[in-house]
């Protein structure tokens, strides 16, 4: 033990590596449905750790928390804007009930069990289950020009209130929405769910867990033109109108390709090539002929592109409204496949209303994916590299915010280098998706700043606790746990209620999606796809969410500055 005592002591980030390492192994620990999940587990790991005098650079916690948090900012950017406009109002006001119902929940524990601000804003941010009010929280108690003594142990205390709380802070929304919710509601989640999901697909059947629609594959087939078929002196373009969900992509006359334009005449005795999707490939065969195979040499290149929705005309309109609003000269030979929101898959159904920063997976020939990307946005891939000068821009404007300080009550109040760096990401991704020429930041880049830059952070506060943990643990003990459970479940059921009855979101997915979402809670989220069996959840989760994360999140100065009593050593 003195052995590994020194090596950490002299080598602090050995200690940090190890706490993520062993944090993100306990994490996947499951017991039941329930997974405990790495930062948890990191938070824990790294008190035990911490046990052994560990000392670690508060500069790389504050770093790393503010790259965290400026990549959240960004990927949530697009759809938190898109939230705040009419037809999401009242998932809005939901989102904002939940928020406001837990912070009001966290100031009446504090001021009846007389909770110092630190442990107040642990409570917040295990019970609300908000690992980032710890940084913002602990950016605020170190502005309070107190002791350094004195804001170690509130940072500690907020590290504690956070364990103490998280478990069923995690816990208890899968709890509400997959069983009590329904529950007291009489509802079937799965069969609310089907009816939800034909209600936006016109009427098509939905399918049980494990089956798949084979016939909505895209494939392509040969047919040779019969002497009487009725495609023949007909143009390729005017074919293509009459498929509708198919395209002519090639023709072959005597054996030899010929050049293919919107105006190219069929004749009796060629060979077409047709892409589209199987359930139309039986239109094409009664209009032209019987299928052979394809001629030797014919090589029709194909691609998979995935391209971020910027045009606001399209903005806020279904699927098949696009679908039957575009000419068949735009949308010639290419096939939407799929549709992702802030990373989750969407039902692909024609009722689905897009939003601006959609992720909308198209299969096409490059010609045709390339006119219609022109149309819509900018392809995923463009942005490779990340535009470190707007990076660098978007942090630094993010320093300045946190920088600004106004009073509360007497209280210098200010957001924080996280706080800030949170509204700078808003800011910039939200412009990134206006305008997609600037501000890059990959997927893969801004996931990994998002949950490296969260793992090393909890990492750094767990074993910064170390020792004086243990003497919060035993001073708060069971009764910070059970504030916690307050704190979990109140909200749920004010919004719940309030947003049945007064706000009218009374569609049962709906409900229990906002609940959710309202909460940031993914475990819970997790049970309700699970529960549902499809995909009809994530449109109301994800606006609720995007709301619910900057709110949460600008709790940690709040309570910290609203809270007046100090920790006492």
């Amino acid at each position: 033990m003195e052995f590994i005592r020194h090596l950490f002591g002299s080598q602090p980030l050995l200690a940090l590596f190890v706490t993520i390492a062993l944090g993100y192994l306990v994490g996947k620990i499951k017991i039941g449905s329930f997974v405990l999940g790495g930062i948890a587990g990191t938070l824990l790991v790294g008190v035990i750790i911490g046990q052994l005098d560990v000392n670690i650079d508060s500069g790389i916690k504050n770093i790393f928390f503010a790259l965290f948090i400026y990549a959240v900012g960004f990927q949530g950017g697009p759809q938190f804007f898109h939230a705040l406009n009419r037809r999401s109002l009242n998932q809005l006001a939901s989102s904002f009930i939940m928020c406001l119902t837990g912070l009001l929940c966290v100031l009446a524990a504090a001021w009846m069990f007389g909770l110092d601000r630190g442990m107040a804003a642990g409570l917040a941010a295990g019970g609300l289950t908000q690992s980032a009010i710890l940084g913002t929280a602990g950016d605020a108690i170190a502005k309070l020009g107190l002791s350094p003594e004195l804001v170690k142990t509130m940072q500690t205390n907020v590290a504690v209130g956070y364990a103490v709380c998280y478990i069923f802070g995690s816990l208890g929304p899968i709890i509400m929405v997959s069983w009590f919710l329904p529950m007291i509601m009489k509802w079937d989640i799965r069969k609310e769910a089907v009816n939800l999901a034909k209600a936006m697909s016109g009427g098509r059947t939905e399918l049980d867990p494990g089956q798949f629609n084979a016939v909505r594959d895209i494939a392509t087939r040969v047919y040779e033109v019969a002497a009487n078929s009725k495609a023949v002196g007909k143009t390729a373009l005017t074919l293509d109108k009459e498929l509708s969900d198919a395209a002519v992509e090639a023709v072959f006359r005597n054996d030899t390709s010929i050049d293919l334009t919107d105006a190219t005449l069929i004749q009796a005795g060629d060979r077409i090539a047709v892409t589209g999707k199987v359930d139309v490939m039986k239109t094409a065969g009664d209009l032209f002929g019987k299928e052979v195979a394809a001629p030797d040499g014919l090589a029709l290149v194909e691609e998979n592109r995935e391209i971020i929705l910027t045009n606001r005309a399209l903005g806020g309109r279904a699927v098949d409204e696009i679908h039957d609003h575009v000419n068949i000269e735009t949308r010639h030979g290419v096939f939407l496949t799929a549709v992702k929101r802030m990373g989750r898959d969407l039902p692909l159904l024609s009722k689905l209303q897009l939003k601006t920063g959609d992720e909308l997976h198209f299969t096409g020939s490059p010609v045709d994916l390339d006119r219609v990307q022109a149309k819509i946005g900018y392809k995923i891939t463009a942005a490779a590299v990340t535009d470190f000068i707007f990076f660098g821009i978007g942090m630094l404007v993010g320093i300045l915010i946190g920088m600004i300080e106004f009073k509360l009550w007497g209280v210098p109040i200010s957001i924080g280098s996280g706080g800030g760096c949170l509204l700078s990401g808003l800011l910039f991704g939200w412009m990134r998706s206006v305008h997609p020429k600037f501000a890059a930041l990959p997927v893969g880049a801004s996931n990994f700043l998002r949950d490296f830059g969260l793992a090393v952070f909890v990492g750094v506060v767990g074993i910064g606790a170390g020792p004086q943990a243990l003497i919060a643990i035993r001073q708060y003990g069971l009764t910070l746990f059970f504030l916690g459970v307050a704190v979990t479940l109140i909200p749920q059921v004010v919004t719940f209620f309030f947003s049945y009855y007064v706000l009218r979101i009374q569609n049962p997915i709906e409900a229990l999606a906002c609940v959710a979402g309202g909460r940031s809670a993914n475990p819970a989220f997790a049970a309700l796809l699970a529960k549902a069996g499809n995909a009809t959840p994530v449109v109301s989760f994800t606006v609720t969410y995007a709301v619910a994360n900057v709110f949460l999140t600008l709790w940690g100065p709040v309570i910290v500055g609203v809270i007046t009593k100090n920790a006492v050593l």
